[in-house]
């Protein structure tokens, strides 16, 4: 089978299963952990932030960075197509008493400054209007197609949260995909936030685990934050080795970018697929099948018994993200299937 639906889907390699074997161990709930300090340590100097915070996974890293940063009663601000407001089921409004504003996104995955501003009431002092305590952005932009935000719109944003006295929070889920993608250091990325969120799970391909990294004051309340949710944990440093290794390798991502281009190029040749290989930035190709007599899911079920798994993204739309473990040799058999199935038909 090849994997395409995820870059979650990836297997440790050698020298990670080795890291992971021979990891010294301690109880991280009262910071004794020595692998977990030093990929917390390892994780904060690479982002610039003065510390970090490791968690289970990205989704309760969201969570603690938005409870942390957002008071019971205050609201978000959230892309329509953000992972924070699709797929975390809710849980700042569940846990933190903290509703979600959501902002449309646009094309280049940024949220506008207008819309921004539309999200605060006319009078601050109306105690009808929940007022909003953060801003959160994505980057890359997952359902936008892995783009990366711009430098500029960045420091734009930056500007507005100051000007209204609010936190940016981060989402850099992949954002060592957008370094690679810009060619500049990681940190350089996050200047602009006050906090960020890394999964050490997807392109990094570490098997478990997610970092938060933001200022120490900041970092003791996630931990309180991640305490409260279950997500303390005692031996973790055999788990934050996988993730010393991964921040070791994270130049391997460029790999990644150049097969998901080779996988537009291929898909873009063949009749009844509409994609768009220009707009690849990242490790992840969005297209439709617009070939008569398939839906996504005919297309994609018939992928999938011919070893192809991919995934959809709503309105027929579908994923395919490039990750460690997919070759050249992988794209170009992936290609190979997506025309058999496009020529044999959907319940051949």
């Amino acid at each position: 089978m090849i994997e395409l639906r995820s870059d979650t889907f990836t297997l440790p390699s050698p020298d990670m299963l080795q890291a992971m074997g021979r990891a010294r161990l301690g109880d991280d709930v009262y910071g004794e952990d020595p692998t977990v300090n030093e990929l917390e340590e390892k994780a904060a100097g690479m982002l610039g932030k003065e510390a970090a915070c490791l968690m289970p996974s990205g989704t309760m890293a969201n969570l603690a960075s938005i409870m942390t940063h957002a008071p019971r009663g205050s609201k978000i601000l959230v892309g329509t197509e953000s992972d924070i407001y699709i797929y975390e089921a809710g849980g700042a409004s569940v846990c933190g008493g903290v509703m979600y504003e959501p902002i449309a996104n646009q094309a280049d995955g940024s949220l506008a400054l207008d819309d921004l501003r539309a999200g605060f009431p006319d009078d601050l002092e109306d105690p009808q209007f929940a007022l909003p305590s953060l801003v959160c952005l994505e980057n890359t932009q997952n359902r936008c197609g892995g783009v990366v935000l711009s430098m500029d719109y960045q420091r734009e944003v930056r500007a507005f949260a100051d000007e209204r006295g609010i936190a940016v929070h981060m989402d850099g889920a992949r954002i060592f995909n957008a370094a690679a993608a810009l060619g500049r250091p990681a940190a350089e990325l996050v200047r602009y936030a006050d906090s960020v969120q890394f999964c050490l799970s997807k392109g990094l391909s570490a098997p478990i685990g997610s970092m938060v990294a933001g200022s120490t004051e900041f970092i003791r309340g996630v931990r309180r934050v991640r305490k409260m949710l279950g997500g303390g944990m005692r031996q973790a440093g055999f788990i934050a080795a996988a993730g010393i290794v991964a921040l070791d390798h994270v130049d391997r991502l460029a790999e990644d970018h150049d097969n998901a281009l080779r996988l537009a190029k291929g898909l873009a040749g063949l009749d009844g697929v509409e994609t768009d290989p220009a707009a690849v930035q990242t490790n992840i190709v969005m297209f439709r099948v617009t070939a008569p007599g398939f839906s996504w899911q005919t297309f994609a079920d018939a992928a999938g018994r011919r070893g192809l798994a991919i995934a959809e993204l709503g309105h027929g739309r579908l994923r395919a993200v490039t990750h460690s473990g997919v070759t050249a040799a992988d794209i170009d058999a992936a290609v190979a299937i997506v025309g058999r199935v496009l020529s044999e038909g959907a319940e051949a």
